[in-house]
């Protein structure tokens, strides 16, 4: 059977219209955000390199929307309204994650209608306490107490503590122009430890860096951090 011209033009145009219908959806517009915090406190983190999840119900089996936290360990995501459970994966980030029973992430769920802001709670092993940082004569010095947070079966042992510098405000160990180490090992007094590094020949020439004190735990590959700080020296 032929089928004429005319009739193949108006299925063209019913196709068009539904594909154009389907593309002017509204797309995601609710924002969800917040910081991963211990008592209210934000946990500073390096920049996008502890993941959490995001899992929305009703779609059936679907995969997570998979982000990362910030530097200052803040978080978000343009959603749509609806109902959604955030976890982050076991053995991520410097901190403890609830869990379930079984031993599985535990889920943080949240009903979404326009913005949000929540913070999510966890515990973590230490919290670098009373930071001060200083420059003066080419060099960077801080001093800090390392806070033991969690201290049953689950506790952890410091495997270093460092201070890094760098020209910009993103400082990390993936981020930084120098950096000096102390072994866990090596800490006489948690109540009082002291770092200087040596600020390298900087081009262009600046007066300041941006520094931040960051703690190792042992086991684990994510370090906690002091909040930035600009220095001058």
């Amino acid at each position: 059977m032929k089928i004429s011209f005319r009739y193949i033009g108006v299925i063209a145009l019913v196709a068009s219209m539904a594909a154009c219908k389907k593309d002017n959806y509204a797309g995601p517009s609710s924002l969800l955000s917040g910081h991963v915090v211990y008592q209210g406190e934000a946990i500073q983190l390096e920049r996008n390199q502890v993941p959490f999840q995001i899992y929305q119900y009703g779609f059936g089996k679907v995969g997570p929307i998979g982000q990362t936290f910030g530097q200052d360990g803040a978080y978000s995501a343009t959603l749509f309204n609806g109902n959604y459970k955030i976890i982050v994966p076991n053995g991520q980030g410097p901190f403890l994650w609830k869990q379930t029973a079984a031993g599985d992430p535990d889920t943080v769920n949240v009903s979404l209608n326009g913005n949000k802001t929540l913070d999510l709670e966890v515990m973590p092993y230490y919290m670098i306490r009373n930071p001060q940082i200083t420059g003066s004569g080419g060099k960077v010095t801080g001093t800090f107490k390392a806070e033991k947070i969690i201290t049953d079966i689950n506790a952890k042992d410091i495997e270093r503590v460092s201070l890094y510098i760098n020209k910009s405000q993103f400082v990390s160990g993936g981020d930084n122009i120098a950096v000096t180490d102390l072994n866990g090992t090596d800490i006489v007094d948690v109540n009082n430890i002291a770092l200087t590094v040596t600020v390298p020949a900087l081009t262009p020439t600046q007066t300041y860096v941006y520094a931040r004190i960051g703690l190792k735990i042992a086991g684990l590959e994510d370090m906690i951090f002091s909040p930035l700080q600009k220095v001058s020296f």
